[in-house]
């Protein structure tokens, strides 16, 4: 499962068998790639950093490459190999202020963005906990309420948390596999990340749904026969719209908030970037893209209760109230027979939980991207991947990337 191709884009100009396109990025071999150079092959606007550099102490043991753990199918080999066999792009586990381990392969390196994908929605429930401290924003209200666009549409009978709990009960399904899916044909090539013949090329006046906003509010219907909240149902298009939220309520593009709210005060290593749509519009649900190191310090950031660099860019309550779990967040996720096989617990706030009460939980994208947090080892792992399955659900190569991070974090 090892993903060393070294062939791709060789040459000046690449030879043409080795040409990663629009079609192909997300594609092995390409998407090793393609995954660190997605601003090259989509559109993107830049989100810039701020304020003084981090401080990260580098104390690299060799003991974390020679450690051994057990993948998904209860083999023991060490923690380095486990991550090349099961296509990992770069690792890096931070403990305090310090790097433990930082490793990377396939081309990918230390100064070099690569694409979050879904991991962006943790994010974005992030700047929302801001956007509530702002202004008077009703959790049990509908997103109607505050964007009229959506009046009629699919996501006016639910409530902003259902639609921050993946539970808006739309009947918009999410499939990642079939090319004539609505995802495939609609929403993906709306988002400007996936490629359709011709799509790219479509003008605003040519097409109902141009850009993400558009599918909102003119495709999403309502599943008949489903009550918003009763079940776990994970859909990309819930991010979108708390990203159009955020824009509405602010004044300022969401890229522009991220950049102002959380990018410029984390005190990052890069400026950071995120995919926009045809209309140029940032995507929201998985467009963000960042060194490896700067997504580890957004996972310190939440480690820390929303602080960094002594000051409180995120409300500490708005962090914790993801882990705060009931009965109805585990009826709500258990309803859902698709992710019964897996580690996580619940989803809330746009968090996968696996364990609550030690506040060990995750950000998580297609292709293996993870943010790992455990406030009770006070540990964060970021992970960049680009194993060739899409889904979590079901992939050795996930699950063994995600038990290693167990295992290592058990060990401390």
């Amino acid at each position: 499962m090892t993903n060393n191709h070294p062939d791709v884009m060789q040459g000046f100009p690449p030879q043409r068998e080795s040409q990663v396109t629009f079609a192909n990025y997300m594609q092995l071999p390409y998407s090793t790639w393609g995954f660190r150079n997605t601003e090259s092959v989509t559109h993107s606007s830049m989100v810039p950093r701020g304020g003084d550099l981090p401080k990260l102490k580098v104390a690299q043991s060799s003991t974390f490459a020679a450690r051994n753990v057990q993948d998904a199918n209860g083999e023991e080999m060490p923690l380095g190999q486990l991550l090349q066999k099961y296509c990992a792009d770069g690792f890096l586990i931070l403990q305090g202020d310090t790097i433990a381990y930082e490793a990377y392969w396939n081309g990918f390196s230390e100064q070099q963005r690569h694409i979050w994908f879904s991991m962006t929605k943790s994010l974005v429930s992030t700047a929302f906990g801001i956007l509530m401290e702002e202004h008077e924003i009703d959790l049990n209200a509908s997103p109607a309420a505050y964007i009229k666009e959506l009046k009629g549409s699919g996501f006016e009978r639910t409530s902003l948390q259902q639609v921050m709990n993946h539970a808006s009960a739309i009947a918009f399904k999410e499939n990642y596999v079939d090319p004539e899916s609505e995802f495939f044909l609609h929403y993906a090539p709306a988002m400007g990340l996936a490629y359709l013949p011709g799509a790219q090329d479509v003008q605003p006046a040519e097409a109902e749904i141009y850009g993400v906003h558009d599918f909102l509010a003119k495709f999403i219907r309502q599943e008949e026969g489903s009550e918003p909240g009763a079940v776990f149902e994970y859909n990309s298009a819930n991010a979108d719209l708390i990203g159009w939220i955020i824009a509405r309520l602010s004044g300022i593009p969401l890229h522009d908030f991220i950049a102002d709210r959380i990018w410029s005060r984390l005190g990052t290593y890069h400026d950071a970037a995120i995919v926009v749509d045809r209309a140029y519009m940032p995507v929201a649900t998985g467009g963000m893209l960042s060194t490896l190191r700067d997504a580890a310090l957004f996972g310190r950031l939440i480690l820390n209760r929303g602080k960094a660099n002594n000051q409180q860019i995120v409300p500490a309550h708005w962090v914790d109230e993801t882990l705060m779990v009931d009965k109805t967040d585990q009826s709500r996720y258990s309803n859902n027979d698709l992710n019964q096989d897996e580690a996580w617990k619940y989803y809330k706030n746009m968090w996968w939980i696996l364990d609550a009460d030690k506040g060990e939980y995750a950000a998580v994208g297609v292709h293996g991207q993870v943010i790992y947090i455990n406030r009770s080892q006070e540990l964060v792992i970021a992970q960049f991947s680009s194993q060739p399955n899409a889904s979590q659900v079901g992939s050795v190569e996930f699950r063994s990337k995600l038990g290693a991070m167990r295992q290592i974090a058990n060990q401390e």
